[in-house]
């Protein structure tokens, strides 16, 4: 099998994840090298790795180079590792929306990859694991209509967010007042914020606009109707979603579970488990089942009982994982798949 020169751009959370998920998925690295802005040593799941400053040279022999999702690497180093032969697979919002950058989910739209440039857009978290969930069901009822809110988690904002989410919660269970905040304009522990990115003039955020224009772009329909709310909850990690769609035609929750139950990428948790205290016992997904598994869970399918070809699901999906590194390092399988990653050089 032949193996790859592998740059990681990026030492925080996702970094991390990323680094986890090749080894998990034994990928074909011949070498691997993490950049960051200052080099120092970092500890990853008991190995420890040196960590390398980012210059343009580090990209000279890099077959693959996976951003890890801050804009500013993004804006300053992405196009030039691409000059130098590599393919980029970047985390941050800098291309999701250049026509001329694939914006991929490899379950929804793997052929994108063919008309690379040298980057490949992951889309943003929230995005990603409501269209693994809406393609299948895309694919067998043109969908019209989407109304999404969403229950991200901290860890979406990276270390801080967790560590301040851990220390108010310390605070506020010991009968204590959270007197000041840094990652969020408001206290976190045991709140909720429906606030995510910076506000637009027409009363939505930024990240609610991205799930608007990233879904057109990755199920290639911009006529869908996208209305997201997306709220910040005290969760560490994952993902949750309450989904309503409207297809053209009915699709029967039976139905959807059926196809659903068939389609890549996710597990269906939606089935009564009668136990000796409660009949009506069901299992669904959760935040913490989640976290740190690959799938897209879903559950929760019921019909619109006013609206026909109304149809409500729950997803919920690790944010770190499918949301960002997995993701990131799907797509690079895919170009090995394709033989793509030899092209530019």
């Amino acid at each position: 099998m032949e193996k790859y020169n592998i740059a990681i751009v990026g030492a925080g959370a996702v970094g991390e994840e990323m680094l986890g998920v090749l080894e998990q998925r034994s990928f074909p690295v011949k070498s691997l090298k993490i950049l960051a802005r200052s080099a120092r040593e970092i500890e990853v799941g008991g190995k420890s790795y040196a960590v390398r400053a980012t210059t343009p040279e580090e990209f000279d022999g890099v077959d693959i180079a996976l951003f890890a999702g801050t804009e500013n690497a993004s804006q300053t180093y992405a196009w030039e590792a691409a000059k130098r032969g590599a393919i980029v697979v970047d985390n941050s919002a800098t291309f999701r929306m250049d026509p001329k950058v694939p914006l991929v989910v490899p379950e929804c739209n793997p052929d994108d990859v063919d008309r690379h440039c040298g980057i490949i857009a992951n889309p943003n978290c929230s995005t990603t694991q409501m269209v693994v969930a809406l393609k299948p069901l895309h694919m067998r009822s043109r969908i019209k209509r989407i109304i999404v809110s969403t229950y991200q988690a901290v860890s979406g904002t990276g270390r801080d967010a967790i560590e301040e989410l851990e220390q108010q919660s310390i605070l506020l269970t010991h009968g204590q007042k959270v007197m000041s905040t840094n990652s969020y304009p408001y206290q976190i522990a045991f709140n909720l914020l429906p606030h995510i990115g910076s506000f637009r003039t027409d009363g939505y955020t930024s990240e609610e606009w991205k799930m608007v224009e990233e879904t057109h772009k990755i199920l290639g329909d911009p006529e869908i109707k996208v209305t997201p709310t997306t709220v910040r909850v005290p969760v560490f990690n994952s993902h949750s979603e309450s989904v309503y769609i409207e297809t053209e035609e009915k699709i029967s929750a039976a139905e959807a579970f059926e196809i659903l139950s068939k389609s890549p990428g996710i597990a269906m948790v939606d089935e009564c488990k009668p136990t000796a205290k409660d009949a009506n016992f069901r299992s669904y997904p959760m935040p913490i089942e989640a976290s740190g598994r690959d799938e897209v869970f879903i559950g929760r399918l019921r019909e619109d009982p006013y609206i026909p070809t109304g149809l409500n699901m729950w997803v919920v999906s690790d944010n770190l994982r499918k949301g960002a590194a997995l993701n990131a390092v799907q797509i690079a399988e895919l170009l090995i798949k394709k033989g793509l990653v030899k092209r530019c050089r």
